[in-house]
């Protein structure tokens, strides 16, 4: 690519033209290649074809949204999913075949089915339809109106969005830039630009006319240009609207979220559901398979008649429509339909706990992708610090060659919060003047809104104000209560104060070749004696090496002058360099008490001085012989717990990596003091650019980002911002990144998690991000990340709960089938444990407590399997278990009276043979087979006479309740087995979660309502039990404890072992 076509950048929309490289290009430059007059603007019968040419209006585009039919099919595309819905069309499909006198009855399978599948559809296209409304946001971002100069004419109210390329507009103090324009000319001494949220940097930018030689730079680099969404903070300025719409730069990071929403991946949890259940997909299908090689003699018979080499096939319908059934019994045994929602409940219930602790999740499986996060990609401004500039070190003169140093404590805008450590008790002179020239020489003001601090107006003159109110008055009596009792109207009473007291008669505007602005004062003549008048006094702030250029003398703590010395000036500039090294903005404080004509001037145009001040090139000259009074370190601090958060994502193994849109020294400076990097000798090849980065290969950019430690990027761009999240996800990181501009939101749709900061996050972080953080705090991304961690484990347990419930189900279903035995649990049953009877205690299982050492651990894989080959070992046994149980019940009470001494009598029901349980299908054959009768509920079921072979199919109404209330209590016992993997029930006891023993008793109360009410008994095709068939679905269940119980301690055997080894092997090399 040539370094023409590097200038050119690509445009958005089919027909747009590339924007011209204004900030490369002087302004007159610019005006030609738009060709307009910046006297007369752009002419009314061009604006169409300028349109034309740049892709439409000035508005970001609207994408259009996904037809509602393709949202509804895009959630039926899951293995799962399709299983569950080919087993209600079979259901359907079965029952209308069937259905002669059961009527709804028969079909209250197939719609439970399809009632949960159209419940989880209508969840899905709910939080799809909401998933891009940070496209939105960015809208709200644009002007609405413009001042725009057409044909010579000035319209001050004209729509942002019919402005065009060319087009000449005016902006002053407050007003939002409505397209990417090129300045053209300073109406005031300085423009000052509020471009924090675009850009990352920390205090407003000064813009400029004159053009930069690189095409290629940053966006902070482009000091001639004011872009579409930012906001003039200072001064008043004429522009040439270069890029409009999609072309400007807050469009192309609207192109950014597009591409990276595109790019979304699934939450690490949803890639193991879908990878568990496309193998439960081919699972269910063997199984099934299985079961119909095994019984395909009971509906497929071949029989060879004499003479023919054909062989005859007897087809049984009936008995195929009955496999039918075990095939979508097998299929609702096997998938775990209450999952979805229970593990809705858990993240759920994680929100709750994180809202608590004052991150707000707006994605339910963020909670578990917390769980997993190894990387933080933070931005630094607002989100490691506070965005809220801030005086730390202030310096004023000692003695003739002494200075002393100050630090300043406190990090916002709450003049209560810190005061200057070491000050005098007593002012001295030098800090009445240092008070009177930050309370006087600042257009910022401090103001409190529901307990809120906040400065309006520039940051820095701000951060002086609060200086000023930390340095305090002679006379402190009462001015502190004032402030606490009534802080709304009293935020920088001391300002207020200072103010009250003194007039300001002109103020000399900040110029970027001198680096300084003043005032001219003068005390209030109310109250002196014979009406004299006060002199007036030069109050100057500036940049210290400037300033002291134009110092005579500097000022002692008497207020006594003496001439500023070599020494003293060397002294000051070394102070200064040593707090720029630690990345502060120094400015400093200086006076003038003999002003000549000045001295008397008094504001008005007609007075003899007035001459002086029209004309800004002699402000230096004002400005001269000045009177050196102190010096201060400005910076945005780090928040004060920010540090401890640090050390907490070391501990936890997760990487912190800054990336910033502020300058390299002072990233640098607070990645050290916050503990990114251990001092400044860490930061050697851990600290880039944008641009450096962006300039490495594939290669050389992994191995920076794979290194361990630390990473600062600083300038950077939003387009640098993805590439770094895009690698480390590449690389198999789980990312989160933390941000609160508008550059910062292409980066949040792109992380696994994407955290926005409350307070002061614009609506576009907010929208495109997945947590947002109340208190800004980044100390709550590691509560969140811990909680995250919490929430995982407790996932874990109920998911290997449901898990080993429905692999019992499966072998039951299976073994009913191998032996040939009537079936025993029919699909609405099974339906009803895996919805209602285990949602209670899998839910339950989410409030388990941490574990103690949940944040020592390093963080898990991604791709780490949610069931291990020894956990899915461990819950085949015990599924085993189930399946022989389940139907062991049934074919118990089928064929005995009594078990392990229990007797099963009570009911009058009539044995039959273990053969002719497992041939009931023959029963028409016997002969001399009587059937049975028995009593449930004080109710009498009679299947004898004709009906006899009734008693295989409708009269296994009593076998089949045993059968389902022994899987219901081993169910119950197994949530006991989960509260801990592999922890006995002794070491972690059910009361240690009581919601899970709440959980129990309304589960076995669900069980006691469908069978004891008898509508709901017809309907799930069970009837009561006595005491002593209660007291034999213990016997059968109980057993289940004690399976897991010796498979718990050899795991834990296992795991010591296999620690043991790793402490014994030697360290590699």
């Amino acid at each position: 690519m040539t370094a023409r076509e590097r200038e050119r950048e690509t445009r958005v929309g089919t027909g747009a033209m590339d924007a011209f490289p204004a900030w490369a290009r002087d302004a007159s430059e610019t005006l030609r290649a738009h060709e307009v007059d910046a006297s007369r603007g752009v002419t009314r019968e061009s604006v169409d074809d300028r349109r034309a040419r740049a892709g439409g209006y000035n508005e970001l585009e609207r994408e259009p949204g996904k037809a509602l039919w393709a949202l509804v099919l895009e959630q039926f595309d899951d293995a799962l999913v399709k299983v569950l819905l080919l087993a209600a069309l079979v259901s359907f499909g079965l029952a209308y075949v069937e259905n002669e006198d059961t009527g709804f009855a028969a079909y209250v399978e197939p719609a439970v089915i399809l009632l949960i599948l159209i419940l989880n559809a209508v969840v899905g296209v709910w939080q799809e339809s909401n998933a891009e409304s940070a496209l939105e946001a960015l809208k709200e971002m644009q002007s609405e109106h413009a001042k725009c100069l057409r044909d010579g004419v000035w319209d001050g109210s004209m729509l942002a969005r019919e402005l065009v390329p060319g087009d000449v507009v005016e902006l002053k103090t407050g007003d939002r830039v409505p397209a990417d324009c090129r300045l053209l000319r300073l109406k005031t001494a300085t423009v000052r630009v509020e471009q924090a949220s675009l850009t990352g940097e920390s205090v407003a930018v000064d813009k400029r006319v004159e053009r930069v030689d690189d095409v290629d730079i940053e966006l902070q680099g482009k000091t001639c240009m004011l872009f579409a969404g930012t906001a003039v903070s200072n001064g008043s300025c004429l522009c040439v609207v270069n890029s409009i719409g999609m072309a400007t730069e807050i469009g192309k990071i609207q192109a950014q979220i597009k591409e990276a929403s595109e790019e979304e991946e699934d939450t690490p949890l949803k890639q193991k559901l879908n990878r568990f259940g496309e193998s439960l997909t081919m699972m269910i299908g063997i199984v099934c398979l299985l079961v119909w090689l095994i019984n395909y003699s009971h509906f497929i018979q071949f029989e060879m008649k004499a003479g023919s080499s054909i062989p005859d096939i007897n087809f049984d319908l009936g008995k195929c429509t009955y496999y039918f059934k075990i095939a979508v019994a097998l299929a609702v045994a096997a998938i775990p339909e209450g999952l979805p929602a229970v593990i809705t409940t858990c993240l759920a219930l994680g929100t709750r706990k994180m809202a608590k602790k004052n991150a707000i999740v707006r994605k339910l499986p963020s909670v578990e992708t917390l769980g997993c996060t190894s990387v933080i990609c933070s931005d630094k401004t607002g989100t490691l610090t506070t965005n809220q500039m801030s005086a730390v070190k202030l310096v004023t003169v000692a003695k003739d060659i002494q200075l002393d140093t100050y630090d300043v404590e406190g990090t916002t805008y709450n003049p209560s919060e810190g005061g200057i450590l070491g000050a005098p008790r007593k002012l001295d002179e030098n800090f009445r003047s240092i008070a009177k020239i930050s309370a006087l020489c600042s257009g910022a003001y401090i103001e409190c809104k529901s307990g809120m601090f906040k400065c309006v107006g520039e940051p820095t003159e701000g951060a002086l104000k609060v200086l000023a109110e930390k340095i305090g008055l002679d006379n402190m009596r009462g001015v502190e209560s004032k402030r606490t009792s009534n802080p709304d109207i009293h935020a920088q009473i001391v300002c207020d104060t200072i103010e009250s007291a003194h007039d300001v008669k002109a103020t000399l505007e900040f110029d970027r070749d001198r680096k300084s602005m003043s005032v001219i004062v003068s005390e209030k003549t109310s109250g002196k004696r014979n009406g004299a008048s006060a002199q007036n006094q030069l109050l100057v702030k500036g940049a210290p090496e400037v300033l002291l250029d134009r110092c005579a003398y500097v000022q002692l703590p008497d207020g006594t002058t003496i001439g500023l010395s070599a020494t003293m000036r060397k002294s000051i500039l070394k102070v200064q360099t040593t707090m720029a090294r630690d990345a502060l903005r120094c400015l400093a404080f200086a006076k003038k008490d003999s002003l000549g004509p000045l001295s008397s001037y008094d504001g008005s145009e007609t007075h003899r001085a007035h001459a002086e001040l029209k004309d800004p090139d002699e402000y230096a000259r004002i400005e001269s012989d000045l009177i050196f009074v102190g010096m201060v370190g400005l910076r945005d601090p780090p928040r004060p717990e920010v540090a401890g958060a640090i050390e907490a994502c070391h501990t936890a193994g997760i990487r912190v990596i800054v990336i910033t849109g502020d300058n390299q020294n002072t990233a640098e400076a607070i990645c050290t003091e916050i503990g990114v990097f251990k001092s400044m000798a860490d930061v050697k090849g851990k600290s880039f650019t944008g641009r450096e980065f962006a300039a490495m290969t594939k290669s050389r950019q992994l191995k920076v980002l794979r290194g361990s430690g630390g990473r600062v990027f600083s300038r950077a761009e939003p387009k640098h911002k993805q590439e770094i999240v895009r690698l480390l996800r590449d690389s198999g990181d789980v990312v989160a990144m933390t941000g609160d501009g508008v550059n910062d939101a292409p980066a949040l749709k792109l992380a696994d998690i994407g955290v926005a900061m409350g307070i002061t996050g614009t609506e576009v972080a907010k929208e495109a991000s997945d947590m947002v953080l109340a208190d800004d705090n980044f100390s709550t991304i590691v509560e969140a990340v811990s909680e995250g961690r919490s929430v995982y484990n407790n996932m874990k347990a109920f998911i290997r709960y449901m898990i080993s419930s429905n692999v019992g189900e499966v072998v039951s279903i299976f073994l009913t089938a191998a032996l040939g035995i009537p079936e025993g649990l029919v699909p609405v049953q099974l339906l009803w444990v895996n919805l209602v009877t285990d949602g209670p205690p899998a839910t339950a299982l989410g409030f388990n407590p941490p574990d103690n050492d949940i944040m020592t651990k390093p963080p898990r894989r991604k791709d780490e399997d949610l069931l291990t080959s020894w956990v899915m070992f461990r819950y085949a046994v015990v599924g085993l278990y189930v399946g022989v149980a389940t139907v062991g019940a049934f074919a118990i009470w089928f064929t005995s009276t009594s078990f392990m001494g229990i007797d099963l009598s009570e009911d009058g029901h009539a044995p039959v043979t273990m053969h002719q349980l497992m041939h009931w299908d023959q029963c028409a054959s016997w002969r001399g087979f009587k059937g049975g009768k028995f009593t449930a509920g004080g109710v009498t079921y009679d299947y004898t006479g004709k009906n006899a072979c009734e008693y295989f199919e409708a009269g296994k109404v009593k076998a089949s309740t045993l059968s389902l209330t022994v899987l219901v209590a081993i169910e119950m016992f197994n949530a006991l087995n989960a509260l801990s993997e592999d922890g006995s029930l002794v070491q972690m006891p059910p009361w240690r979660n009581p919601y899970l023993l709440l959980a129990m008793v309304a589960s076995f109360g669900s069980h006691f309502l469908i069978m004891y009410v008898p509508h709901l008994a017809n309907i799930f095709s069970i009837v009561p039990l006595n005491v002593n068939e209660w007291i034999f679905v213990v016997a059968c269940a109980a057993p289940v404890c004690l399976i897991d119980e010796v498979l718990k301690v050899a795991s834990r055997t296992y795991s010591r072992t296999v620690a043991r080894r790793v402490r014994a092997s030697p360290a590699p090399p």
